[in-house]
């Protein structure tokens, strides 16, 4: 273990709530970008008291804080709960506490590197781009089917007809498993990434624990097919991955398989609803679309960036000597790290409060960055690229039925449903 932190008194720093920053406010939830001007115009550090942490509110602290080696998105490699003096939690959810043990979202090195390593040997940008044609036909079924399930008035949800079981699909077709399991897998995701918010009930923590149990013996049945029955699957090459002799553990297949799912349909889905609702909102840049003046693989990066699918990213100070914002930090202190906010300052992005489709700036932030940054990134590009130029031939008349609203989370941002008219 490493020496016992040092905790600093309280910083002289405007707070959330001086600044109207409350998480759990229903109009912060609806629209947090106003506020999010207020953080960065008070400067680039604020302290939420309410989580003992400290926020990043401008792009330049956050890009350079996901690179941060000194920073951790997990201190259990280095210390004790008790040298950070935070009270264990550990044991209380054991089986969601196995499913995030060898998630490639929290391990550090050289766990992380290790794993990260044997991964992408197989989970390479090619083998992603040659899906395709395969995700093309994906898209074309599940929205012809979306259409066919409209009510008399000829509207359907965009979200739950179409983007569901449209990325579902995909990543059951990426992983080999039947699509008729989709439905499933849906359900555990839905159930297991609320534990990811900072408010949680004691029914939503039952659930994510249910959830995780039934996806862990769901993946090791998978696992075990595919040791006697090898197919042409992902999960079959995580099962057969070899570097040097080393290679995966069914419990990192198990956690990068869920890590999969549910970081990669969480972004698919809630980029395409928030996104489809501000292109609807914003006509002309739908017809711009729809005419091809804007590529969808262009227009991709301004949903993600305008109004992206991941608000917060937190990490751990591991070592001495980090600063940011002006303020030295302690070992042991929480820095959020506001994606929402870094990604509309305007002093990385001209105009960052504009939707701007034929914007075309790929070094946002929506996929984290660093060692962390998300492996599933070309994977979401391209269906939601695909999506984006599926609808445009098929609906270049698509309109919004009626508003909607955004889901009660803070950290994971995507709409209730999206009623639209074809």
């Amino acid at each position: 273990m490493s020496a016992a932190p040092t905790r600093r008194a309280a910083d002289d720093l405007p707070t959330t709530s001086s600044l109207g920053f409350d998480p759990t406010d229903p109009a912060v939830l609806a629209d947090p970008y106003p506020v999010y001007a207020r953080l960065r115009a008070a400067g680039p550090l604020v302290r939420d008291p309410g989580r003992d942490s400290f926020l990043l509110t401008r792009f330049a602290d956050v890009n350079a804080a996901l690179r941060d080696r000194r920073l951790g998105r997990a201190y259990a490699h280095r210390y004790t709960d008790a040298e950070f003096g935070r009270e264990s939690t550990a044991g209380s959810w054991p089986r969601w506490e196995e499913s995030e043990r060898w998630s490639l979202l929290n391990l550090e090195p050289p766990d992380h590197t290790r794993l990260r390593r044997l991964v992408t040997a197989v989970f390479t940008a090619r083998a992603v781009a040659a899906l395709r044609p395969q995700i093309e036909r994906i898209s074309a079924d599940t929205l012809r089917a979306a259409i066919g399930r409209a009510d008399a008035g000829g509207t359907f949800d965009l979200i739950t007809d179409y983007a569901q079981p449209y990325s579902v699909t995909v990543i059951c077709a990426l992983l080999g498993v039947p699509p008729q399991d989709g439905p499933a897998l849906l359900g555990w995701s839905h159930a297991i990434v609320k534990m990811y918010e900072l408010a949680l009930d004691p029914v939503q923590q039952r659930a994510a624990e249910q959830a995780s149990a039934d996806f862990i013996d769901y993946v090791t049945d998978l696992i075990e097919q595919r040791r006697r029955v090898p197919a042409d699957d992902l999960v079959s090459e995580l099962v057969t991955v070899a570097d040097g002799g080393d290679r995966l553990t069914p419990d990192e297949i198990i956690g990068t398989v869920i890590v999969l799912l549910n970081a990669g349909h969480e972004a698919t889905v809630n980029t395409l609803g928030n996104g489809i609702r501000a292109l609807l909102a914003h006509r002309d840049q739908w017809d711009d679309l729809v005419a091809g003046r804007v590529d969808p693989a262009v227009a991709v990066e301004e949903l993600i960036r305008w109004d992206g699918p991941l608000q917060l990213f937190e990490r751990w100070v591991l070592e001495d000597g980090v600063e940011y914002g002006g303020r030295t930090f302690a070992v042991g202190e929480r820095i959020g790290m506001l994606f929402g906010s870094a990604n509309r300052d305007p002093e990385r992005f001209e105009d960052p409060d504009r939707f701007d489709i034929a914007r075309g700036v790929s070094t946002h932030i929506g996929f984290g960055g660093g060692i962390h940054f998300c492996i599933g990134a070309p994977l979401a590009r391209l269906e939601i690229g695909i999506s984006l130029a599926q609808l445009a031939h098929d609906l270049p008349g698509l309109t919004l039925a009626q508003d909607t609203a955004y889901h009660p989370t803070f950290v994971i941002r995507g709409l209730t449903g999206l009623r639209v008219h074809g």
